[in-house]
């Protein structure tokens, strides 16, 4: 937790500023029945106005100056607690942002964005109430108690023994209760889950009739989340009746032993208000408390799952600026008995990988789905580190340079394209932020998706729904290769890229792409798309099994035999003059 709250020390003078404040409330308060004691005694007991008139001025005078403290105590607080929530959630999408591949796969989205969005809500709430009632309350218990003692020492002592006994039976509530709500922002990370699917599969969930099951789980899950937060605040809620029982009686304790003094002559009935003035405000403070250990456990829980975000090592070795620059030079990439395992499997994934791409060169690779295909690109950029071997680009290895340097030469298109919500050309120029028209014009030409931009009413800037959601899945593949392509790449990276196109489209781009001067490497199951590739690639179970010409595999390797038969007859069947939308 001290990592999130390094974050208030810029506000470090404010936040004095309004515990200044607070403590000129807190005394206006402390010292009120002082004065109210002053008044009986001096003024209504003997019939002097003056004393009154006097008192009572005082009294208004110090209401006001408390009145006006509260008033810029609350701005302080509320300026501090919404600009450290401010800081915090731009430090956390940063630390997410350096995250290293296995950091997000420990760390679902949907918890990302319960901490990023109520985490951070939850300990604002705590550091505003901090400035503002937090220590208030615990301090007008220990100065209140103080100050009754001083005014008649033996109608307090009933408080010396109860005030103690409440304030650690609050406390111990407070370390349950902490407990309690940490597993309640887990339940809400359930449930945001669930929704976040859902919302995510709509259309799969409507064409498989499957809303029914989904309400079901996202009912469960709210179930859940119902039942532990009613656990939680149903124990904090019970904390009330046993304080208001006990202080209550401690209250009418003091009303007859006071009672009995002043009979007796040892306390005037300025002392007995004043006590039990004391009394009620120790009362109301500790009945705050019940509220404030709701607040301070929920932020406690809050901050907690914060700081396991905020501490999260970024990415391993050389945290993206650290190392040698990358020195491009023609884009050869050399895989020398690379081997990979994802973080928490004891299985590799690839297994003594060993091969080389010339510059330049167009390579395709081949396997079943599991074989590792897309494991093998995600080592290119260092978005995960190979556990042995070592992977040369240019002849430097990339454990040794810069990640940034060197992910500025790779164009990389993953298996699911992935838009943004904006126009078509700010995803294209996503590639590249100062790209010109004609850059852009360029790249659409390259991926066989300007016709379709050009057709579109608003062309270029024509707006994308969330994740391409208006785009077909052959157009949404088009963009991203547009997108990568832009950049000029040195290396250019395209995982199953093509799977949505038409064979046409598909060979057009492809040729495009035969006249980029950058070293090609392509996830494929197509056999027509390897074939027009200088080198082809075959895996399997994590391991290099063949790798050769079109031709040279056709001699000397079953595996390759076995999937050109599979797919015999499929380019002559299919539909190459159809649309694409």
């Amino acid at each position: 937790m001290r990592s999130v709250f390094s974050y208030l020390k810029p506000y470090k003078y404010l936040m004095g500023l309004a515990w200044l404040l607070m403590l000129v409330e807190l005394a206006v308060e402390l010292t009120h029945p002082l004065f109210m004691a002053k008044i009986i005694d001096e003024g209504i007991v003997k019939g002097d106005l003056t004393a009154v008139y006097k008192w009572g001025a005082v009294m208004i005078a110090t209401t006001l100056l408390a009145f006006i403290s509260g008033i810029i105590n609350s701005f302080v607080a509320a300026h501090v607690g919404q600009n450290f929530g401010f800081d915090l959630r731009g430090k956390m999408i940063e630390k997410v942002q350096s995250f290293s591949f296995a950091s997000y796969n420990r760390f679902a989205s949907s918890s990302l964005i319960t901490r990023m969005t109520t985490d951070v809500t939850l300990l604002q709430n705590s550091v505003f109430m901090s400035l503002r009632i937090m220590l208030r309350a615990p301090l007008m218990i220990l100065f209140g108690t103080v100050l009754a003692l001083l005014v008649h020492v033996k109608l307090t002592l009933i408080l010396l023994v109860t005030v103690p006994v409440m304030v650690a039976f609050l406390l111990r509530r407070m370390k349950q209760s902490s407990t309690l709500f940490r597993s309640v922002q887990q339940r809400l990370d359930q449930v945001n889950n669930v929704m976040q699917e859902n919302l995510a599969g709509i259309r799969l969930i409507k064409a498989f009739l499957r809303w029914r099951h989904e309400s079901m789980r996202f009912k469960e899950a709210s179930e859940q989340l119902m039942e532990q937060t009613i656990r939680v605040v149903r124990m904090v809620e019970t904390t009330m009746p046993v304080l208001l029982f006990v202080m209550n009686g401690s209250l009418l304790f003091i009303l007859w032993f006071g009672f009995a003094e002043f009979q007796a002559g040892t306390a005037t009935a300025g002392e007995i208000v004043a006590v039990i003035n004391y009394a009620t405000r120790i009362i109301a403070s500790l009945s705050i408390f019940t509220f404030i250990i709701m607040i301070f456990s929920r932020g406690k829980a809050s901050a907690e799952r914060i700081g396991e975000l905020l501490e999260e090592p970024e990415e391993q070795a050389d945290q993206r600026l650290k190392g040698t620059p990358f020195q491009a030079t023609g884009g050869k990439i050399e895989f020398d008995h690379v081997s990979f395992s994802f973080p928490g499997s004891e299985e590799p994934v690839l297994k003594d990988l060993s091969f080389t791409v010339q510059p330049g060169k167009t390579t395709a690779i081949l396997g079943a789905t599991g074989s590792g295909k897309s494991t093998l690109f995600y080592l290119i950029p260092k978005l995960y580190e190979s556990d042995h071997g070592t992977i040369r680009i240019d002849d430097q290895d990339i454990q040794e340079v810069q990640s940034a340097s060197l992910r500025e030469q790779i164009g990389f298109v993953p298996q699911e394209a992935h838009l943004f919500t904006g126009t078509i050309r700010e995803n294209i120029a996503w590639g590249k932020e100062d790209a010109t028209i004609d850059e852009m014009i360029d790249a659409a030409k390259k991926a066989q998706i300007y016709e379709t931009i050009a057709d579109l009413p608003n062309g270029f800037d024509t707006v994308i729904g969330q994740k391409g959601v208006n785009l077909s899945g052959g157009q949404k593949q088009r963009l991203s290769v547009a997108r990568a392509l832009i950049r000029k790449p040195l290396i250019l990276l395209l995982d199953d890229s093509t799977s949505a196109l038409d064979l046409k489209t598909e060979a057009n781009m492809l040729a495009a792409l035969k006249q980029e001067t950058c070293t090609t490497l392509i996830i494929t199951q197509k056999i027509s798309t390897a074939q027009q590739a200088n080198q082809i690639i075959l895996l399997e179970d994590g391991r290099v099994l063949a790798i050769g010409t079109h031709e040279e595999l056709m001699k000397m390797n079953g595996l390759y035999q076995q999937l050109i038969a599979s797919q015999s007859g499929e380019e002559e069947r299919a539909y190459v003059k159809a649309p694409q939308r």
